[in-house]
């Protein structure tokens, strides 16, 4: 049977849509990033405690004194993770896909309630969204909005839709045929029996749509974060990217805390909403932990919380820290991406403080490579100091190679090569690997199938070696490699996997690089920055800086043992003290003139 280009028709219809209603696209991200800010900008003003406390105040108006307590100290606990910003992110991302969710979501649903040919025709549109793997959404999210935030609460949208439209039909269709006949008899028109009579009856169904949207939103963070919404999302995303499992629990624990308390607080909002509920609540028996106040009483001690915290001056201060040394930026904004390898990791960080000690305003963002080239290649990115060339990220340079600068390489030669544990005897050499195929189970733990390194693995080194046969490579992910290599490690298994130098596995586990007599590897990449289409030209002093930029093994190696012992979150302070520690080389990277920028200030 032919092949149906499906793919390709996909692709067609994607690139016009880009081609031709960009400025649509630009028009709804504004609209959706403004929400965004103005939310976040207003749960995130207060200190965290306070905002803990209100949040408490209205878990307490819904669900009593016990859940006002626990409520306060999920998000006390939060806050002790230092995850606060992070967490309010998450929320405020949620809290706008749920509300523009909502109000495409319950229309159609009342729509396809009261329409059997609108329901015909839009469940399967419906079956389409919630079978349709998560990640997919994201590849047109990005390409329509680009990356950040409003690319998250489009996929987050989408993602969460099916719900509040079933539930919506599903709350209405239940409402007893008998009541809406009654309805009409007396003259009632079909509106007025849908707002007085069908929904109010319907509301504890639609709120359990409500709930259900909340609670897939959440679940989208995480795989929204690979595209740069940061929040608790992106936390989850650094964490297995660098294999840092504490760090992904204590983010993990930070969404289950936002899961529990919109849980809750939507189904006793509902309950609040609901005639039937209200009367249920009435008739339940008051205890002191389910003691709940009046409405009036839970504003007025929101209210009283803002006062003091305006009073006692406790709101989040948004002031800009001041750069030390010459202001060449001028408080200028440059957005920096960067891959969770280490040497991407160190060379971001180490130019985010050289970059603020000469004035500029610095953002650092991790990404997948995909959504990093996508990224600097519409030019939401303005530079990243971790692509090699011209092996590893061929691909990525072939796709978006014409809409990017290159500057430079500042380290090289990698390598690339297959590894084992010092532990696995008579294998040392890519050679040796023929001969003891059963020892490893026939299989090569491999990296994401789109890396250049892959490719040259499939296609030129098995074969050079007469391995095609004997091995199968196993594709997957950088994190899940390192997580295959650490299990094998514990317990002494033999296992073969896709390393390359510089990597912080050689100095965590004992480890031998298999030799490559033939040369099949090839002679290595080289490390470059690569910048947006004229982001020297807008940047002449850093775009200067960032093509003289070069680091030694030594220097390289010794920052990155810099930031390993800091810890996360540590990255810039570590940086800072590896500094310290040479004195001069800021000056060297980043020069500047400080006479002529002094009496040009002066003037």
């Amino acid at each position: 049977m032919p092949r149906i280009p499906l793919g390709d028709w996909v692709d067609s219809g994607v690139n016009w849509l880009v081609d031709h209603l960009s400025w649509l696209f630009d028009a709804i991200r504004a609209v959706m990033e403004g929400m965004y800010d103005g939310i976040d900008a207003v749960l995130a003003a207060p200190e965290p405690l306070l905002m803990a406390g209100i949040l408490g105040v209205i878990a307490w108006w819904l669900r009593g004194l016990l859940g006002g307590v626990l409520a306060f100290a999920g998000f006390a606990l939060v806050d002790s993770l230092d995850l606060w910003d992070r967490a309010m992110s998450t929320l405020a991302l949620v809290l706008v896909a749920t509300v523009i969710a909502l109000v495409i979501s319950i229309p159609l649903g009342i729509w396809a309630a009261r329409s059997k040919t609108v329901s015909a025709a839009v469940r399967p549109v419906l079956d389409l969204l919630q079978t349709m793997p998560s990640m997919v959404l994201l590849i047109p999210a990005m390409l329509f909005f680009g990356l950040g935030t409003a690319a998250g609460v489009v996929a987050t949208l989408i993602f969460a839709l099916a719900p509040g439209v079933r539930m919506t039909e599903l709350g209405i269709r239940q409402v007893d045929a008998e009541l809406v006949e009654a309805a009409e008899a007396f003259g009632t028109t079909p509106r007025d029996t849908l707002w007085r009579v069908q929904l109010p009856l319907a509301l504890p169904t639609i709120m359990a749509g409500v709930n259900q949207v909340i609670m897939l939103g959440l679940s989208m963070v995480v795989i929204a974060g690979m595209v740069g919404t940061g929040g608790l999302g992106g936390a989850v995303n650094e964490a297995i990217g660098q294999l840092d499992i504490g760090y992904g629990f204590e983010a993990g624990v930070g969404i289950v805390v936002l899961a529990i308390y919109l849980d809750r607080v939507t189904g006793a909002l509902g309950t609040q909403l609901s005639p039937l509920g209200r009367r249920a609540a009435a008739k339940t028996r008051t205890t002191t932990w389910s003691y709940r106040p009046r409405p009036v009483v839970a504003v007025a001690g929101v209210v009283a919380l803002a006062l003091v915290a305006g009073g006692l001056g406790i709101f989040g201060s948004s002031g800009t820290s001041e750069a030390s040394g010459t202001d060449v930026g001028r408080g200028k904004e440059i957005n920096i991406g960067y891959i969770p390898w280490d040497e991407g990791i160190a060379s971001t960080f180490l130019w985010k403080e050289l970059l603020e000690r000469r004035g500029f305003k610095v953002k650092t963002t991790q990404y997948a490579a995909g959504p990093l080239y996508t990224g600097l290649a519409t030019g939401q990115l303005d530079f990243e100091t971790d692509s090699w060339l011209p092996t590893t990220h061929a691909e990525y340079w072939k796709k978006y190679g014409d809409k990017l600068d290159d500057l430079g390489k500042w380290y090289g030669p990698t390598s690339l090569e297959l590894s084992v544990p010092s532990y696995v005897k008579d294998v040392n050499s890519l050679a040796d690997l023929k001969d003891h195929a059963s020892e490893f189970d026939g299989k090569i733990v491999g990296i994401e199938p789109s890396a250049g390194m892959m490719g040259l693995l499939k296609d030129k080194v098995l074969k050079s070696y007469g391995l095609q046969d004997k091995y199968q490579v196993v594709d997957g992910s950088t994190p899940a490699m390192l997580a295959e290599l650490k299990r094998a490690y514990a317990k002494k298994q033999p296992v073969v996997v896709t390393l390359w130098s510089p990597h912080w596995a050689y100095s965590d586990y004992d480890l031998k690089k298999l030799k490559d007599p033939a040369g099949a590897w090839g002679k290595g990449d080289g490390v470059h920055t690569l910048a947006r289409k004229g982001f020297a030209d807008d940047n002449p002093e850093v775009g200067a800086w960032l093509k003289d930029f070069s680091m030694t093994e030594k220097q390289l190696t010794g920052l990155e043992a810099q930031i390993q012992k800091a810890g996360k979150g540590k990255e810039q302070d570590a940086v800072r003290t590896w500094l310290k520690q040479h004195p001069g080389q800021a000056d060297k990277w980043a020069p500047i003139d400080r006479k002529g920028h002094e009496s040009q200030a002066a003037g």
